[in-house]
């Protein structure tokens, strides 16, 4: 097995922010109408279109503008008024394609929660925040569409290391 360093970490969480936003974009596209993803739900503490809007501009934030140069200032109030979801992926790609393992190993840039903590715990904090917040609007589709129909979400085969296993 080989070693791990900065950059297969960087390509391991670029592949899987990228599988997960492609899941974000399927399941806004299986609500049934526009106004679906805003619908509340007794029980749901968010509705679909403010937990897209929310992880797009968290990603925008803190891995577009924080760790890239997108020019991204987030608006928290303004962020759940904009309806661009898709960007954050550009912003997402350019900010972790300029990534060394230094810069995983060194702190994030600003104060995140009143600590300090180093880039590529970050960036791993956000990977899961991101498929925690996409599993409760995959919830809130489900329950809004009546449709149980899976996006094929958390797909292993996405993974960047994935290979087909050899016959037995």
């Amino acid at each position: 097995m080989p070693e791990l360093d900065g950059a297969t970490l960087v390509t391991w969480v670029r592949t899987v922010l990228r599988r997960d936003l492609g899941t974000l974009r399927r399941e806004l596209d299986l609500y049934t109408d526009d106004a679906g993803p805003w619908r509340e739900v007794p029980g749901l503490a968010n509705c679909g279109g403010t937990l897209a809007l929310h992880l797009a501009g968290n990603l925008r934030h803190f891995v577009g503008a924080r760790l890239g140069t997108s020019g991204y200032v987030r608006d928290r109030a303004a962020e759940f008024a904009e309806r661009d979801v898709p960007r954050a992926k550009q912003e997402v790609d350019a900010a972790l394609s300029t990534l060394d393992h230094r810069r995983l190993m060194a702190e994030f840039p600003d104060v995140v929660a009143g600590v300090r903590v180093t880039t590529g715990d970050l960036l791993l904090h956000l990977v899961a925040h991101f498929t925690y917040h996409l599993g409760q609007l995959n919830a809130h589709r489900r329950v809004v569409s009546g449709d149980a129909v899976s996006v094929g979400a958390l797909s292993i085969p996405a993974l960047a290391s994935a290979h087909p296993a050899e016959a037995s």
